[in-house]
Parts: structure tokens; sequence; C-alpha cells
């Protein structure tokens, strides 16, 4: 078992860097996640929140 942990990317980074560590602690490619992510944000507005969320819960890589 891998000691993988989720945080904020600071190289895959947009605007909080939140869809590149999700990306970079699934191995997949963070494009796909912002993809997935704006999918969410136009159903309804939920993805905007959990963005906002995540940005505040997860914390940055020097924080690791």
């Amino acid at each position: 078992m891998s000691d993988k942990k989720l945080y904020r990317s600071n190289t895959n980074k947009v605007f909080c860097g939140v869809c590149g560590g999700i990306g970079e602690y699934l191995n997949v490619d963070p494009t796909v996640v912002r993809l997935l992510w704006i999918i969410f944000v136009f159903m309804g507005g939920s993805g905007f929140l959990a963005y906002i969320v995540a940005a505040l819960v997860m914390p940055g890589i020097s924080q690791v």
C-alpha cells in the first residue's frame, strides 16, 4: 500500500490547484478532472461550492 496523500498541486495549478491535486492523486490527467468539475458546475452549481470547500480543506503541498 502506498502512502499517497491528497493535496493541492503547485505544478498543475489553474486557480487553487484542487483539480491538479486530485488528478495527481488518482493518476489521471488533471484536464479530465477539470472537465468533470465544469460539468458538475453546469449541472446545478454544486461543483462550484464543492471546489471552494475542497480549496479550503485540502492542504497545500508545502503543508504536507
